[in-house]
Protein backbone atom coordinates (compact mmCIF):
# COMPACT_ATOMS: atom_id res chain seq x y z
CA UNK A 1 0.00 0.00 0.00
CA UNK A 2 1.24 3.27 -0.73
CA UNK A 3 1.49 6.15 1.91
CA UNK A 4 -1.25 8.77 2.34
CA UNK A 5 -0.72 12.32 0.35
CA UNK A 6 0.56 14.60 3.01
CA UNK A 7 -1.19 17.41 2.06
CA UNK A 8 -5.27 16.56 2.66
CA UNK A 9 -6.31 18.60 -0.56
CA UNK A 10 -5.36 15.13 -2.10
CA UNK A 11 -8.11 13.15 -0.34
CA UNK A 12 -11.52 13.46 -0.83
CA UNK A 13 -14.48 11.71 0.70
CA UNK A 14 -18.03 10.31 0.40
CA UNK A 15 -20.34 9.94 3.77
CA UNK A 16 -23.44 8.78 3.91
CA UNK A 17 -26.23 10.21 6.26
CA UNK A 18 -24.69 13.16 6.76
CA UNK A 19 -27.49 15.23 7.74
CA UNK A 20 -27.39 14.56 11.10
CA UNK A 21 -25.87 12.89 13.94
CA UNK A 22 -22.61 10.98 13.60
CA UNK A 23 -22.73 10.99 9.89
CA UNK A 24 -22.64 14.88 10.09
CA UNK A 25 -20.25 14.93 12.58
CA UNK A 26 -17.65 12.72 10.32
CA UNK A 27 -18.45 15.17 7.46
CA UNK A 28 -17.79 18.58 9.39
CA UNK A 29 -14.79 16.60 11.18
CA UNK A 30 -13.53 15.95 7.87
CA UNK A 31 -14.06 19.79 6.15
CA UNK A 32 -12.40 21.19 8.83
CA UNK A 33 -9.23 19.42 8.09
CA UNK A 34 -9.15 20.32 4.25
CA UNK A 35 -10.72 17.03 2.98
CA UNK A 36 -13.44 17.40 0.45
CA UNK A 37 -16.96 15.85 1.31
CA UNK A 38 -19.39 14.32 -1.03
CA UNK A 39 -22.69 14.03 1.53
CA UNK A 40 -25.60 11.35 0.09
CA UNK A 41 -28.95 11.16 2.16
CA UNK A 42 -32.73 11.59 1.78
CA UNK A 43 -31.57 15.42 2.46
CA UNK A 44 -29.12 18.30 2.49
CA UNK A 45 -27.23 19.84 4.78
CA UNK A 46 -27.66 23.60 5.21
CA UNK A 47 -25.77 24.54 7.88
CA UNK A 48 -22.73 22.36 6.46
CA UNK A 49 -22.93 23.94 3.63
CA UNK A 50 -23.09 27.19 4.53
CA UNK A 51 -19.88 27.22 6.53
CA UNK A 52 -18.19 25.14 3.66
CA UNK A 53 -19.79 25.89 0.42
CA UNK A 54 -16.89 25.27 -1.78
CA UNK A 55 -15.52 22.01 -0.46
CA UNK A 56 -19.11 20.39 0.61
CA UNK A 57 -21.24 18.63 -2.46
CA UNK A 58 -24.34 17.07 -1.50
CA UNK A 59 -26.56 14.68 -3.58
CA UNK A 60 -29.94 14.28 -2.67
CA UNK A 61 -30.47 10.14 -2.86
CA UNK A 62 -32.82 7.85 -0.67
CA UNK A 63 -30.45 5.14 -0.09
CA UNK A 64 -32.82 2.19 0.58
CA UNK A 65 -33.94 2.80 -2.71
CA UNK A 66 -31.40 0.20 -4.36
CA UNK A 67 -32.95 1.08 -7.60
CA UNK A 68 -32.27 4.84 -7.34
CA UNK A 69 -28.67 4.18 -6.19
CA UNK A 70 -28.02 1.75 -9.23
CA UNK A 71 -29.28 4.79 -11.36
CA UNK A 72 -27.05 7.37 -9.58
CA UNK A 73 -24.17 4.94 -9.97
CA UNK A 74 -24.62 4.61 -13.37
CA UNK A 75 -24.01 8.10 -14.19
CA UNK A 76 -20.36 9.96 -14.03
CA UNK A 77 -21.04 11.57 -10.63
CA UNK A 78 -18.75 9.22 -8.44
CA UNK A 79 -15.93 9.62 -10.79
CA UNK A 80 -16.14 13.18 -11.40
CA UNK A 81 -15.83 13.53 -7.68
CA UNK A 82 -13.31 11.06 -7.14
CA UNK A 83 -11.14 11.73 -10.31
CA UNK A 84 -8.38 13.46 -9.27
CA UNK A 85 -8.07 12.28 -5.41
CA UNK A 86 -4.91 10.53 -4.48
CA UNK A 87 -6.92 8.91 -1.86
CA UNK A 88 -10.48 8.49 -1.21
CA UNK A 89 -12.32 7.56 1.80
CA UNK A 90 -16.13 6.15 1.89
CA UNK A 91 -18.02 6.08 5.43
CA UNK A 92 -20.35 3.87 4.92
CA UNK A 93 -22.57 5.78 7.74
CA UNK A 94 -26.35 5.43 7.08
CA UNK A 95 -28.17 2.73 8.56
CA UNK A 96 -31.58 2.20 10.45
CA UNK A 97 -32.09 0.45 13.86
CA UNK A 98 -35.81 -0.35 12.61
CA UNK A 99 -37.48 -3.08 12.92
CA UNK A 100 -37.34 -3.37 16.68
CA UNK A 101 -39.52 -6.16 17.57
CA UNK A 102 -39.12 -10.37 17.83
CA UNK A 103 -39.35 -12.20 14.31
CA UNK A 104 -42.85 -12.99 13.82
CA UNK A 105 -43.90 -9.56 14.76
CA UNK A 106 -41.67 -7.29 11.54
CA UNK A 107 -43.32 -5.75 9.18
CA UNK A 108 -41.84 -7.05 5.81
CA UNK A 109 -41.66 -3.77 4.48
CA UNK A 110 -39.69 -2.47 7.42
CA UNK A 111 -37.02 -5.54 6.85
CA UNK A 112 -36.72 -4.74 3.16
CA UNK A 113 -35.65 -1.06 4.20
CA UNK A 114 -32.97 -2.06 6.24
CA UNK A 115 -31.55 -4.45 4.29
CA UNK A 116 -31.34 -2.05 1.49
CA UNK A 117 -29.90 0.73 3.34
CA UNK A 118 -28.24 -1.43 6.01
CA UNK A 119 -26.66 -3.60 3.50
CA UNK A 120 -27.02 -3.40 -0.33
CA UNK A 121 -26.41 0.70 -0.10
CA UNK A 122 -22.95 -0.06 1.89
CA UNK A 123 -21.96 -3.08 -0.65
CA UNK A 124 -22.94 -1.21 -3.91
CA UNK A 125 -20.72 2.10 -3.37
CA UNK A 126 -17.66 -0.26 -1.82
CA UNK A 127 -18.33 -1.88 -5.09
CA UNK A 128 -18.25 1.25 -6.90
CA UNK A 129 -15.45 3.10 -5.15
CA UNK A 130 -12.85 -0.03 -5.46
CA UNK A 131 -13.16 0.05 -9.12
CA UNK A 132 -13.16 3.57 -9.36
CA UNK A 133 -10.31 5.32 -11.81
CA UNK A 134 -8.44 7.91 -9.81
CA UNK A 135 -5.81 10.49 -10.47
CA UNK A 136 -3.05 7.33 -10.25
CA UNK A 137 -3.52 3.48 -10.28
CA UNK A 138 -1.80 3.76 -6.89
CA UNK A 139 -4.37 6.14 -5.56
CA UNK A 140 -5.76 4.48 -2.57
CA UNK A 141 -9.76 3.94 -1.93
CA UNK A 142 -10.24 3.86 1.63
CA UNK A 143 -14.01 2.33 2.97
CA UNK A 144 -15.51 2.23 6.40
CA UNK A 145 -18.36 0.13 7.01
CA UNK A 146 -20.05 1.84 9.85
CA UNK A 147 -20.76 -1.47 12.23
CA UNK A 148 -22.11 -1.89 15.67
CA UNK A 149 -21.43 -3.99 18.81
CA UNK A 150 -24.48 -5.67 17.88
CA UNK A 151 -23.06 -7.20 14.54
CA UNK A 152 -20.56 -9.30 17.33
CA UNK A 153 -23.52 -9.61 20.62
CA UNK A 154 -26.84 -10.83 19.60
CA UNK A 155 -29.81 -8.91 21.06
CA UNK A 156 -33.47 -9.84 21.41
CA UNK A 157 -35.46 -7.93 19.33
CA UNK A 158 -32.89 -6.77 17.38
CA UNK A 159 -32.35 -9.87 14.91
CA UNK A 160 -32.65 -7.45 11.70
CA UNK A 161 -30.03 -5.30 12.85
CA UNK A 162 -27.70 -7.39 14.16
CA UNK A 163 -27.93 -9.63 11.31
CA UNK A 164 -27.31 -6.22 8.73
CA UNK A 165 -24.57 -4.90 10.76
CA UNK A 166 -22.86 -8.96 11.05
CA UNK A 167 -22.98 -8.91 7.09
CA UNK A 168 -21.22 -5.79 7.37
CA UNK A 169 -18.37 -7.34 9.29
CA UNK A 170 -18.63 -10.37 7.27
CA UNK A 171 -18.42 -8.53 3.87
CA UNK A 172 -14.99 -6.73 4.81
CA UNK A 173 -13.13 -10.14 5.99
CA UNK A 174 -14.03 -11.15 2.34
CA UNK A 175 -12.94 -8.31 0.51
CA UNK A 176 -9.94 -8.39 2.81
CA UNK A 177 -8.98 -11.45 0.81
CA UNK A 178 -10.12 -10.62 -2.45
CA UNK A 179 -7.13 -7.81 -1.73
CA UNK A 180 -8.31 -5.38 -4.39
CA UNK A 181 -5.71 -3.33 -5.92
CA UNK A 182 -5.05 -0.15 -3.24
CA UNK A 183 -7.83 -0.90 -1.82
CA UNK A 184 -8.12 -1.07 2.26
CA UNK A 185 -11.35 -1.85 4.20
CA UNK A 186 -12.66 -1.91 7.67
CA UNK A 187 -15.92 -3.18 9.34
CA UNK A 188 -15.64 -0.33 12.40
CA UNK A 189 -17.30 -0.45 15.41
CA UNK A 190 -18.06 3.46 16.67
CA UNK A 191 -19.56 2.50 20.14
CA UNK A 192 -22.46 3.50 21.55
CA UNK A 193 -23.15 6.96 20.36
CA UNK A 194 -25.47 9.99 21.66
CA UNK A 195 -27.87 9.75 18.26
CA UNK A 196 -31.46 9.72 16.95
CA UNK A 197 -31.16 6.10 16.50
CA UNK A 198 -30.18 6.12 20.75
CA UNK A 199 -33.05 7.89 21.06
CA UNK A 200 -35.43 5.57 19.15
CA UNK A 201 -34.41 2.69 21.25
CA UNK A 202 -35.11 4.16 24.44
CA UNK A 203 -38.26 5.33 23.02
CA UNK A 204 -39.28 1.38 22.38
CA UNK A 205 -41.49 -0.93 24.32
CA UNK A 206 -40.18 -3.08 26.81
CA UNK A 207 -41.54 -6.12 25.24
CA UNK A 208 -40.32 -5.46 21.80
CA UNK A 209 -36.67 -4.82 23.04
CA UNK A 210 -35.81 -6.33 26.31
CA UNK A 211 -32.24 -4.63 26.77
CA UNK A 212 -33.99 -0.96 26.70
CA UNK A 213 -33.05 -0.21 30.45
CA UNK A 214 -29.42 -0.70 29.61
CA UNK A 215 -29.32 1.86 27.09
CA UNK A 216 -31.43 4.06 29.39
CA UNK A 217 -28.84 3.66 32.18
CA UNK A 218 -26.34 4.74 29.79
CA UNK A 219 -27.59 8.09 28.86
CA UNK A 220 -28.50 8.69 32.19
CA UNK A 221 -25.10 7.97 33.39
CA UNK A 222 -23.36 9.68 31.08
CA UNK A 223 -21.86 6.90 29.25
CA UNK A 224 -22.69 7.59 25.50
CA UNK A 225 -19.76 9.20 23.16
CA UNK A 226 -20.61 12.25 21.48
CA UNK A 227 -21.09 12.32 18.11
CA UNK A 228 -18.04 14.49 17.27
CA UNK A 229 -15.74 12.29 19.99
CA UNK A 230 -16.73 8.98 17.88
CA UNK A 231 -16.12 10.97 14.18
CA UNK A 232 -12.52 12.12 15.64
CA UNK A 233 -11.63 8.69 15.84
CA UNK A 234 -13.10 6.78 13.00
CA UNK A 235 -11.63 9.17 10.57
CA UNK A 236 -8.07 9.30 12.72
CA UNK A 237 -7.99 5.93 12.10
CA UNK A 238 -9.54 5.42 8.70
CA UNK A 239 -6.83 8.31 7.86
CA UNK A 240 -3.81 6.06 9.57
CA UNK A 241 -1.49 3.45 8.24
CA UNK A 242 -2.95 0.92 11.01
CA UNK A 243 -6.25 1.36 8.83
CA UNK A 244 -7.38 -2.24 6.70
CA UNK A 245 -4.42 -4.17 9.20
CA UNK A 246 -7.58 -6.39 10.36
CA UNK A 247 -10.76 -6.24 8.85
CA UNK A 248 -12.59 -5.52 11.90
CA UNK A 249 -12.52 -3.40 14.56
CA UNK A 250 -14.15 -1.63 17.51
CA UNK A 251 -12.95 2.11 18.45
CA UNK A 252 -13.34 1.55 22.24
CA UNK A 253 -10.22 -1.11 21.57
CA UNK A 254 -7.93 1.05 19.42
CA UNK A 255 -4.37 2.59 20.70
CA UNK A 256 -4.84 5.61 21.85
CA UNK A 257 -3.32 7.96 19.39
Amino acid sequence: MTALPSSHASICAIVTGHTRGLGAALAELLLARGIRVLGLGRGTNAALAARHAAALSQTTLDLSDTAALERWLSTDALRRFTAEARCVLLFNNAGTVEPIAPCGAQAADAIARAVALNIAAPLMLANAIASQETASPAAERRIVHVSSGAARNAYAGWSVYCATKAALDHHARAVALDAPQAVRICSVAPGVVDTDMQATIRSTAPHQFPSRERFEQLKQNGQLATPEAAARQLIDYALSEAFGSTPTADVRELPKA
